[in-house]
């Protein structure tokens, strides 16, 4: 019997844009769209119709000429890659304004990450509820994750603090790091870390400006009459 054929990898790059996908078709699903091309679903995400197709065969899927991709098993699909066909708790370190913020975002919960606990080592935080979850102290961690089977954990305390939780949440059995903190944190191998930073997407953002700033005075530059001209000859 002829083995198995292995499944491709899928890069990473393809990974972060496979929930901009998933977005984009869920919304043209409720639209009533039930077929999409590459080149339609290229425009909406801002890449390249030959990308989008690399990234779908990733998935097994190519489409068929003159008709393209069914949005309801698309949408199927990329869920199932991205481990979305069930709900994922997720247990939040520091309720501060941050971690209530992220807490009571409906959001989570809407798309299959439920807050299933949240921690913090504040004697006026511990007892009060935020989004629906009572805040437990830090001690109670492996206890909250395994009883609740939470692999996710979510980092919102300040940066000083950020090291100390990242090794509370190993050490209970936490497997996969979102952190929101303002500083690198260090893990053992075989843990998986995203780090959201405000600061760095508002400098991305400052660049973009800067060269917009930049390209309105070359175009008043080129703008003065005269301007570039070369002098008369004596």
């Amino acid at each position: 019997m002829a083995a198995q054929r292995t499944r491709r990898r899928i890069p990473e790059a393809t990974v972060a844009r496979l929930p901009i996908y998933l977005k984009l078709l869920s919304d043209q699903f409720d639209l009533g769209t039930t077929n999409i091309s590459s080149e339609e679903l290229a425009e909406l995400g801002g890449v390249n119709a030959a990308k989008v197709r690399k990234d779908l065969s990733y998935l097994g899927s190519y489409g068929t000429r003159g008709v393209g991709y069914d949005v309801e098993f698309l949408i199927f699909q990329i869920k199932r890659e991205l481990g979305l066909t069930h709900d994922w708790d997720v247990v939040i370190v520091g309720a501060g304004h941050l971690g209530k913020a992220l807490a009571g975002y409906g959001g989570f919960g809407e798309r299959g990450f439920p807050v299933g606990g949240v921690v913090d080592i504040d004697p006026e935080k511990l007892g009060t509820v935020v989004g629906g979850v009572r805040v437990r102290h830090v001690d109670q961690l492996t206890e909250i994750v395994q009883t609740r089977e939470i692999s996710i954990g979510v980092i919102a305390t300040p940066g000083p603090a950020a090291q100390s939780a990242a090794d509370a949440l190993v050490a209970a059995g936490i497997t996969s790091i979102l952190n929101f903190a303002p500083t690198i944190i260090t893990v053992p191998h075989g843990i998986s870390v995203r780090k959201v930073d405000l600061a760095v997407e508002l400098q991305i953002l400052s660049y973009h400006e800067q060269r917009r700033l930049n390209a309105r005075k070359v175009t008043k530059l080129q703008a003065v009459p005269g301007n570039g001209r070369r002098g008369a000859s004596a």
